[in-house]
Order: C-alpha cells, then structure tokens, then sequence
C-alpha cells in the first residue's frame, strides 16, 4: 500500500500572488481533472476541551475573506464553533497528489449571504434542511420520512421556501493556507502563506 508520486515541481515562483488565487487556481484544475466533487473539504473542529472531530463538508464560497461553506447551525459542527471559534480544513485531491491545508477564525456568514445561497438550493435539498434535526440521534429511518413527509406537505402550496432560521453560512477566514504536492521519495514541496499581525501575507517553504 505505497505509490510513489510524481507530481511536477512546485515553488514559490509557481504560486499565484495570493491565497485565494492559487486554491481557485487548484481548484479549477481540479474540476478540470474530472475529479468527483473537487469542492469537498475535510473540516475539523473540537469543542472546549479538546476532543476533535473531522467530516467532509463542501466550500461554497471563495475570496479574499475566506472560505464559506453552509449547515444547519444546531449541528455538532456548529456546537463547536459556536464555542471555540476556529477551524480547518484539508482539500484532498488525492489522484493529483495534491492537497490544501487552511485554518483560521470562524464567523457566521450575513442573512443576506445565507439567504442568497439557500435561493439556489434545489428544493429536496431545503425539504431536508427543514426536516432534519441535525446531529440528534433518532430512532430509526422512518422518524426522517416521516419527517420529510410532514415538511414536504407543509410546504406543498409554497412556491419559494423560505431559509430556515437555524440554517446558515460560516465562513472561515485564514491565517495559515499550505499548498501541498507530492513528488518523489517523499520530498513533497509544501508552501505555505502565513497572516501576520499588520495583515500582510508571507510564503514560507516547509520540510516534507
């Protein structure tokens, strides 16, 4: 269970003048490389005493400000941020022997923001959003259909549904992004952009 990579050489001089350039740049390559869902990200959070918790979750938005995916703001992933207010999360694009690391402070995305993303869901997907108390445990798949079931007649003669109020946007905004390629016998280029505290970006390279 051991591949050798070969991607090709990365260095400072390959990278885009900032962060979110370059991930939008991967990215795109990425979807370019048909790979199934190049927008997953693993996010890890803990809660306030430590214990950690991973789960793959889809970006939704960038810019300069960060990344911004979307959930039910009940959820344990929430819980945790709510509390610590930090995260990370890893883009693992394993068939380019690629992968981008970010962490950062966590905030809630506007009413205007979420309200405009929910607009564009599909309407099973806000259906669920309604119907699923996130995180909780319940006794078996029929408590979902029924649930389902009862949001979707609820809602049967409403042509545009309304955002849930417990459902949102967070965006997590970076002090620390590292881009990642494998290349052979374990001598990975790792580069990694770095906030200071007057808010200026710097790009360090790090051992593999």
């Amino acid at each position: 269970m051991r591949s050798d990579y070969a991607g090709r050489p990365f260095d400072v001089p390959d990278l885009a003048p900032t962060w979110h350039e370059q991930l939008a740049a991967w990215l795109e390559e990425a979807r370019e490389a048909g790979l199934a869902e190049p927008n997953a990200m693993v996010l890890a959070t803990a809660d306030p005493e430590g214990t950690p918790a991973s789960r793959t979750v889809l970006c939704k938005g960038l810019d300069s400000g960060g990344i911004v995916f979307y959930t039910n703001y009940t959820s344990a992933k929430s819980h945790d941020l709510n509390r610590t207010r930090v995260a990370s999360v890893t883009f693992p694009w394993y068939p380019m022997h690629r992968q981008v690391q970010l962490a950062g402070r966590v905030e809630r995305c506007s009413e205007a923001q979420s309200d405009a993303y929910w607009a564009t869901r599909p309407r099973g997907s806000q259906l669920g959003a309604w119907a699923s108390a996130q995180s909780t445990v319940v006794a078996g798949r029929n408590v979902l259909d029924q649930a389902l079931a009862g949001v979707t007649a609820r809602f049967d003669d409403v042509e545009r549904i309304p955002r849930p109020p417990h459902w949102g946007g967070w965006r997590i905004v970076p002090w620390q992004v590292e881009f990642w390629q494998g290349r052979t016998d374990r001598m990975h280029d790792r580069l990694r952009f770095d906030v200071g505290r007057d808010d200026r970006w710097s790009v360090r390279r790090l051992a593999p």
